[in-house]
């Protein structure tokens, strides 16, 4: 049975996890005093990223979001007990099987504003050598590369990895002739060990990507693709540089700069960040029906780690 995608607008105020204010103007402008978190903290938990967990996050931008809501599932899975559910390992990979889809991108331009809307380019200015997700959750990407990665150095074979940094977690020792990095931060970008060349760009301010087309194997995006402003236009350019069959991974976990990241994935959930991911796959076209998978490799006790992948369809 299909799982049929509506998608209702909600209004809400932004609230910071865990806190609450009871003004709606203070809220809307998130107080110059940063409400109850200090300044101080604020930038020290901001070097790793803030932890989504808590039901209550933060709504940027104009305080619109859209929700996911799952209708006629496989065994009648209500979608209140169905979203409940994607907590538990292997739930978040039920929600793109077999979706139908509206005709439509169901997105608007407020939800992918964010609460700092200040140069990305400034913010990533600072080199961080720091991960952004735990030790155990790292292991278990790695280890999803090391399955669907084609083996180290065949040849032709083509890799970018897209909003890369320091490191990219692929498998100890792994090469080819061609590894790309595209990242924000040029320091970082040169300690990368797995890569052959860098390029510093930032795609909110120019989606383009500057490669020719069917140039890559392999894209992959680790723990950003939460911060894409402009997620049609950049997945429609992944399309293009892949090469038919190419195979496109964007990983994610409940971790962000939440100042930073777009305003529907702080209003939702692990499920629904899948769903949206799948989204962005799914209306730019010429990509094969997304899946998710969840590698988590310790469900309650380390970071969550899930993974939306497609590839380029053949003919398009």
């Amino acid at each position: 049975m299909a799982n049929r995608v509506g998608l209702t607008l909600q209004h809400r105020l932004p609230v910071l996890s865990g806190y609450s204010n009871t003004s709606p103007i203070t809220s809307f402008y998130y107080s110059n005093s940063v409400s109850s978190l200090s300044k101080a903290a604020l930038k020290k938990k901001s070097e790793r990223g803030f932890n989504l967990k808590s039901p209550r996050r933060l709504v940027l931008g104009l305080g619109v979001a859209f929700w996911s809501q799952f209708m006629g599932m496989a065994g009648n899975v209500g979608a209140k007990s169905y979203i409940a559910s994607a907590r538990q390992k292997g739930a978040v990979e039920q929600v793109l099987m077999n979706v139908e889809w509206p005709e439509q991108f169901p997105f608007k331009e407020e939800d992918f504003q964010r609460f700092d809307e200040t140069s990305d380019l400034t913010f990533y200015d600072t080199p961080r050598f720091v991960t952004h997700i735990d030790d155990p959750a790292i292991a278990a990407l790695t280890k999803y590369y090391s399955a669907v990665f084609p083996p180290s150095n065949t040849p032709g074979i083509s890799i970018l990895d897209m909003c890369s940094s320091w490191v990219s977690h692929y498998p100890p020792g792994y090469k080819q002739d061609q590894i790309v990095g595209m990242g924000m931060n040029e320091e970082e970008l040169k300690r990368n060990p797995v890569l052959r060349e860098y390029i510093v760009q930032d795609l909110n301010s120019n989606p383009k990507l500057p490669f020719e087309d069917n140039s890559f194997d392999v894209i992959t995006n680790v723990v950003s693709v939460d911060y894409l402003t402009k997620p049609l236009e950049v997945f429609k350019e992944m399309c293009r540089i892949l090469k038919p069959g190419g195979l496109a991974i964007m990983s994610f976990s409940n971790r962000c700069f939440w100042t930073k990241a777009i305003s529907i994935w702080t209003s939702t959930g692990d499920a629904e960040h899948a769903m949206i991911v799948g989204a962005y796959f799914h209306y730019a076209r010429g990509f094969e029906p997304p899946q998710a998978v969840d590698i988590s490799p310790n469900p309650g006790r380390s970071d969550p780690m899930y993974i939306v992948y497609s590839r380029k369809a053949s003919t398009i």
